[in-house]
């Protein structure tokens, strides 16, 4: 091997992963320009309303109206939320909630609030994390958050753009963008629980929707953990930027704390 191939070995892959990093960062942007570049990043909260699903072992366990609230905050040090939200449940009015804050979350109802079991909340801070409309809107910007793309293939009958997203805790989503719209359609992640065990969460995205001054977003979204489905919601009604209570995303003072189940 003369000195000039082995120059170009080492070179190589080092190319390589530059290009894949640039190719990923392009399909980003354009997937940000897709959801409505300034007007999605201009959404501050979105209220969706609609009929959510739960299913145990692929059979329908749950169904429900609910409201969906979220307020962004300003961004946060990596690996932080900086999101609150309300998953509120009830045909008419709210029966019961679930109140998501940037470190704790809480079940509300007329008895109390009480603080989600650990499990429960780091799954939902690390699916939000990895989440690529939260990236996008949140994230984009933080150091250590490494785009690659990964290829170029066809996910039930729709072609699509593969992007790994690995930020600086080694969090890493694997996401499908739609090779024409650059919408995404799918993303994948792992995670372990407490116990170690690894768990596989796959998210769906469809039937986009103008929700407001250009903004995109998905009114069918699915939720798979290990093979089988495990939430979905149908929305309605989706809006973005209107007047929110503060007290929606907070627990009021005097509002009783039940002990933990």
């Amino acid at each position: 091997m003369t000195r000039r191939t082995a120059l170009f070995s080492f070179a190589a892959p080092a190319l390589l992963l530059a290009d894949r990093q640039a190719v990923g960062k392009q399909l980003l942007a354009e997937t940000l320009a897709a959801l409505g570049g300034p007007a999605f990043l201009a959404m501050n909260n979105r209220t969706e309303t609609g009929r959510l699903y739960s299913f145990y072992r692929e059979r329908l366990a749950g169904l429900t109206r609910a409201r969906i609230y979220t307020r962004y905050g300003m961004a946060a040090k990596p690996g932080e939320l900086a999101v609150r939200e309300r998953q509120s449940y009830g045909k008419d009015k709210e029966d019961y909630a679930v109140l998501f804050e940037e470190t704790a979350g809480y079940q509300v109802s007329n008895r109390g609030a009480r603080a989600l079991a650990p499990e429960v909340w780091a799954r939902y801070e690390d699916s939000t994390l990895r989440n690529i409309f939260y990236i996008l809107r949140q994230r984009r910007e933080e150091p250590g958050l490494i785009v690659e793309h990964k290829e170029t293939g066809v996910l039930e009958n729709q072609p699509v753009e593969v992007v790994d997203i690995t930020d600086a805790a080694n969090r890493l989503v694997t996401v499908y963008l739609h090779r024409t719209t650059k919408l995404p359609v799918r993303q994948v992640f792992y995670r372990r629980d407490a116990m170690r065990y690894r768990h596989e969460e796959i998210s769906i995205f469809a039937k986009y929707r103008d929700v407001g001054g250009g903004a995109m977003w998905p009114w069918n979204i699915v939720r798979n953990r290990d093979g089988e489905k495990a939430f979905e919601i149908f929305s309605e009604q989706v809006t973005v930027n209107t007047q929110l209570e503060a007290k929606l995303f907070e627990l009021p003072p005097d509002m009783p704390r039940l002990k933990p189940l």
